[in-house]
């Protein structure tokens, strides 16, 4: 199919996917409301358009925690990537190495962190931990991190458990019969199960399997996150990954100004406004809705980004001017590495900047920098 916009990318991934990794991706928790009121709230914010302002030259460059980068966005982390096209990480992080961008690892990712920073060598490499009740291996995980040279650390703080979400169940990620149900929807779809079903193997958590084994396998993947998430953790216990980690901390998962300001009391250097993409606690605020409160809470004291509805490089633009000082992709890369591999990230990237691009000669700035919410209508 043509791809045109980074939209189209989700109806080519439906078509190459079996249902229970499509719905996996596309759902959110419960009745998914606040997933739609991420695109919505963010589609709703309105620029001002100027004319006539000689934009000619625009720069897309930013530099994010002492590195620079060639557009105001990131590849954000993604559960089971590799799932989605044949070792989808690694993919993925050689396509944002080329594009000039950080390539954030889930902790639960397919590939692991070894084979993605040898894979990509991308300079510009993060990690997300998750609180994992098992500290003795989260330390090992930052040891890792640090041997491989990971640039950024993100610690997820709004999953101490998985939202409750109903799309899984119903399509096989979940419930019962799930691993029949899984076979049946791959024999549908011989292209992914020959490409990933068949050469993306080892089919396992990466990151988890020098201390899980065999258990590191993908069969009860949810069921592995329920067990080990940690819902007793506090802001005070996150002195000791402060103390672990000498390089960038960055907190996702904010949304109450609150848990903003404890985030740079711990020292933190950057926060992501973040709902998990609608993916946790249905009916909170959109990022869009919860980004200036937190801005004009901790703006000056640590680097704020966001994620959650972006789906173009017009919602890049207008995330900056709410505030954000960059942006953090989802579904909208997975969606592309699933229909189009490494040369569909980069697309993906290049059809974001030039959108990027078309917004800012209409609004009447030149630079990233110069994205204010003087940019915005009334």
């Amino acid at each position: 199919m043509i791809i045109s916009s980074p939209l189209d990318f989700r109806e080519a991934a439906r078509r190459r996917l079996p249902r229970f990794l499509f719905d996996y991706a596309d759902g959110g928790a419960y009745t998914e409301s606040t997933l739609r009121r991420n695109v919505t709230d963010l589609a709703d914010i309105a620029l001002r358009q100027r004319v006539l302002q000689g934009c000619g030259d625009i720069d897309l460059k930013t530099t994010l925690f002492g590195q620079e980068q060639s557009l105001p966005v990131m590849l954000g982390p993604i559960g089971i990537a590799g799932m989605f096209r044949r070792r989808g990480e690694t993919q993925a992080a050689r396509a944002a190495k080329a594009a000039g961008v950080p390539f954030c690892l889930s902790t639960v990712s397919v590939c692991s962190l070894a084979e993605v920073a040898k894979a990509a060598a991308n300079d510009r490499l993060w990690f997300q931990l998750y609180v994992i009740r098992d500290r003795s291996f989260m330390r090992d995980l930052l040891q890792t991190a640090k041997a491989v040279g990971v640039k950024a650390l993100v610690f997820t703080v709004d999953m101490p458990i998985p939202g409750a979400r109903y799309r899984d169940a119903h399509s096989g990620m979940s419930g019962p019969r799930a691993p029949l149900r899984r076979l049946l929807q791959t024999l549908a779809k011989p292209r992914w199960a020959w490409d990933v079903g068949l050469h993306g193997r080892p089919h396992q958590l990466g990151n988890l399997e020098p201390v899980l084994g065999k258990a590191s396998g993908l069969n009860d993947y949810m069921g592995w996150l329920g067990s080990n998430f940690d819902p007793t953790i506090l802001w005070k216990d996150l002195d000791w990954i402060r103390e672990g980690w000498d390089g960038p901390l960055i907190i996702k998962g904010i949304l109450d100004p609150e848990d903003a300001r404890a985030a740079a009391d711990i020292g933190a250097d950057g926060i992501v406004v973040s709902n998990h993409g609608g993916r946790q606690l249905d009916g909170v605020l959109s990022s869009a809705r919860a980004l200036p409160a937190v801005v004009e809470a901790v703006g000056n004291r640590l680097t704020v980004l966001a994620d959650s509805g972006i789906r173009s490089g017009l919602d890049v633009v207008r995330m900056l001017a709410l505030g954000a000082k960059g942006v953090l992709l989802g579904r909208a890369w997975i969606f592309a590495v699933a229909a189009r591999g490494q040369p569909g990230v980069e697309q993906l990237l290049d059809l974001i900047a030039r959108e990027m691009r078309v917004a800012m000669i209409l609004t009447g700035v030149r630079q990233v920098a110069e994205i204010s919410s003087s940019n915005l209508t009334a």
